[in-house]
């Protein structure tokens, strides 16, 4: 049995709290928020419970072998750095620090350590995600295009970090995860719609070297949640639905192909429209997914999925996002 606590008890917390406390191969023994309201929610949910206001009772408790962090994210950093100097294994929602430099320097200390350290980048965790990559890993769809995901709601305004940082960071995950390649550059544009200095809206655009283009639009200023990618390719084409609850993958037999060019400047399309197939997914919940691989890790002294490796590389992205928006959409090329 893996004996647990959570630091950081809003919204996500307490779904890790859930989950936890319906996982049959650990005990969540402490939860932790400087927030009392957020503590008296937590206790009326689960009476039985032990609360705390202090992150160090948790780090100097030894009968704890695993913490989650779930706290705004410029607190993961600091409260990581703990634990993992601590020697226990960290679990770090996304996204992972608050800079590059943050997520190197947690790094190192695991390596020192020998600690594990996972960040919660849950739609490696989904199963339509993981279908998707396996579609394109045997070449299903051709040629990658482009993909494009909007990724919209009205939602709340958090006051420690831009929209970018707060929805983007899944779309990056998900690219990342699919194409196994970073981009050679990036563009932002966007704005503060309602708090001037906080970006609610922002549309990302990004090259990689095999030539995929990709767009990712994020906004908390919509009529509607819509979590939506396409995926064009140049022999089928893809639609995933997060909210669709029947079929969140649509396969197209959909393509255009040149049949001939008769001189220059002229040439002849050919369209092909074939059916379209949804294929049968488990249904699982993914964060169930994510914390049993943390806690199997842990039991088993397993490198996790989703490493701080992986965290670093989204938070470099995001990072140079911020940087392009504050110049005015400015392309930047990635070393």
């Amino acid at each position: 049995m893996i004996t647990t606590a959570v630091i950081g008890c809003g919204y996500w917390g307490l779904n890790i709290i859930r989950t936890l406390l319906q996982t049959p191969n650990c005990i969540l023994k402490t939860c932790c928020d400087i927030d009392e309201h957020k503590l008296k929610v937590v206790l009326s949910k689960y009476p039985r419970a032990m609360i705390t206001k202090y992150v160090d009772e948790i780090v100097n408790d030894n009968s704890v072998d695993a913490v989650f962090i779930a706290t705004p994210t410029s607190l993961h950093y600091p409260i990581a750095k703990k634990t993992l100097l601590a020697g226990k294994p960290t679990f770090v929602e996304k996204p992972f620090t608050s800079s590059v430099k943050q997520g190197q320097e947690l790094i190192e200390i695991v390596e020192k350590t020998n600690t594990i350290l996972m960040v919660g980048h849950i739609f490696e965790y989904v199963p339509a995600v993981n279908e998707i990559k396996k579609i394109l890993s045997r070449g299903e769809i051709g040629e990658i295009y482009y993909i494009s995901s909007t990724r919209v709601n009205l939602g709340i305004h958090r006051k420690d970090v831009s929209v970018i940082w707060d929805l983007a960071s899944h779309d990056l995950s998900i690219l990342f995860h699919w194409l196994e390649e970073e981009p050679v550059s990036l563009s932002c544009i966007g704005k503060g719609s309602i708090i001037d200095y906080i970006p609610d809206i922002a549309f990302l655009t990004l090259t990689f070297p095999s030539g995929v283009l990709a767009n990712i639009q994020v906004s908390w200023l919509a009529p509607s949640k819509f979590r939506n990618i396409t995926i064009v390719g140049s022999k089928k084409m893809i639609i995933y639905d997060d909210a669709n609850p029947i079929e969140k993958i649509k396969i197209f037999d959909k393509a255009i192909s040149v049949l001939n060019h008769a001189s220059f400047g002229e040439f002849q399309l050919s369209y092909r429209t074939g059916d379209m197939t949804a294929p049968v997914l488990p249904n699982v919940e993914p964060l169930r997914e994510e914390i049993n691989h943390f806690i199997d890790c842990v039991e088993h002294k397993k490198t996790p999925r989703t490493t701080g490796v992986s965290g670093i590389r989204v938070v470099k992205y995001l990072e140079l996002a911020e940087k392009s928006l504050q110049q005015g959409g400015k392309i930047i090329k990635v070393n």
